[in-house]
């Protein structure tokens, strides 16, 4: 990989997931300058979309939980983008019955976007 691309919701001022994802990659010893904000990405489908159009990119590695990979992988490729996926670690188990009900619906959701309301790709 020559760069990142970290994509999410900056929607508020006190919500700002791309920063967040930065800094952390930051902590972790990935140089400042190959990482790339897009503060657009306020949904799945938008990073995906956004990724392609306004990054330039074809291929692209997701990394996120096993549970969002599948959908944003369907999702880039719906849209002819070349995507794996790498899995980080799940979220905390208090958190589960809420994450796995609001995937199935983000799921539902990403098939009416990409089938019926679909953006241009």
């Amino acid at each position: 990989m020559k760069w990142l691309l970290v994509s999410g919701d900056n929607g508020k001022k006190e919500y700002d997931e791309p920063s967040a994802m930065q800094q952390a990659l930051i902590a972790k010893g990935v140089p400042e300058a190959a990482i790339f904000c897009d503060y657009a990405g306020f949904s799945t489908l938008d990073s995906v979309v956004r990724a392609r159009k306004v990054f330039g990119e074809n291929r692209i590695t997701i990394i996120s939980q096993a549970f969002h990979n599948q959908r944003a992988i369907w999702l880039a490729q719906q849209y002819g983008i070349d995507a794996i996926g790498v899995n980080a670690p799940d979220l905390n188990k208090r958190h589960g019955t809420y994450t796995r009900l609001r995937e199935k619906l983000a799921r539902v959701s990403a098939v009416l976007d990409a089938k019926i309301f679909a953006p241009s790709a």
